[in-house]
């Protein structure tokens, strides 16, 4: 599958960066979830991450992990992730991505997972608790044309950062900092050097830098090192003090912080 690659390479060949954006499934609430979805493409968004709510996430700070667990009392469920994302591929051709947790997966069934991921428009997936170590195991066939995305970490070594770069397609998303998910006010020496490093060993693949994503001014201090961001967050914590409106008018700015930068 190109469908990733192709489009943050067309958006980086316009001096832009890519701004991808994670919605927690069914969050606020399960009516209204479609047209939230299409209103942050439409404000600005390249890119959806489509976040499937679970009880346990490990990588998720506060803010995700609260909007996770009311959309699961939403009964949200993955039959409803499937829905969504089927409802929402018949208004866009922009890249869909499910983001979950080997959990829920595992109980679905990871073959009719992934068949029922294509099924409904998804161009790839992120598992974040699946490890390199982990990947072919997981994922019984290389027949299922997703992106697979797998994650680097300030932490991850040399090595093994040209090892993700070579098992994911689509991007390298690269974790920025040490912990959580979460809204920051700027990024340290140390790790503006760490994304520094990351970006001088991805040699296959475009890298989207996420975690702490939440200003232009963030994003314009991590762009000499990326092809995009990610932000979850800070768009969740504005879904929470302002609703949609507000979400779409903090999309449309962040969109516009990635525009012109080489």
């Amino acid at each position: 599958m190109l469908k990733i690659y192709k489009k943050i390479e067309e958006i980086n060949n316009k001096n832009e960066k890519v701004l991808s954006v994670f919605l927690t499934a069914g969050y606020p609430d399960r009516e209204n979830f479609v047209e939230l979805a299409l209103g942050v493409l439409d404000a600005g968004a390249d890119m959806l991450e489509i976040g499937i709510p679970f009880s346990d996430p490990l990588a998720d700070g506060a803010v995700i992990q609260k909007s996770s667990h009311v959309a699961i009392e939403n009964g949200v469920n993955l039959d409803t992730v499937f829905e969504f994302s089927r409802l929402i591929r018949a208004k866009t051709d922009k890249p869909l991505i499910l983001m979950g947790y080997a959990n829920p997966v595992f109980r679905y069934g990871v073959k009719r997972f992934l068949v029922d991921a294509v099924d409904c428009g998804i161009d790839g997936l992120i598992i974040p608790d699946i490890p390199l170590e982990e990947y072919d195991s997981f994922y019984p066939s290389d027949e299922i044309l997703l992106d697979r995305i797998l994650l680097t970490t300030p932490q991850s070594g040399e090595e093994r950062i040209k090892k993700i770069d070579c098992i994911s397609s689509g991007f390298v998303y690269c974790v920025s900092v040490s912990g959580t998910t979460g809204v920051r006010n700027s990024f340290s020496d140390a790790e503006i050097k760490s994304l520094q490093n990351t970006r001088g060993l991805i040699k296959k693949n475009k890298m989207l830098v996420g975690f702490g994503i939440s200003t232009v001014e963030n994003i314009r201090q991590v762009s000499p090192f990326c092809d995009g961001v990610i932000v979850g967050s800070a768009v969740i914590k504005k879904l929470d003090e302002s609703g949609s409106s507000g979400v779409f008018d903090l999309v449309k700015t962040l969109k516009s912080g990635c525009r012109g930068l080489t």
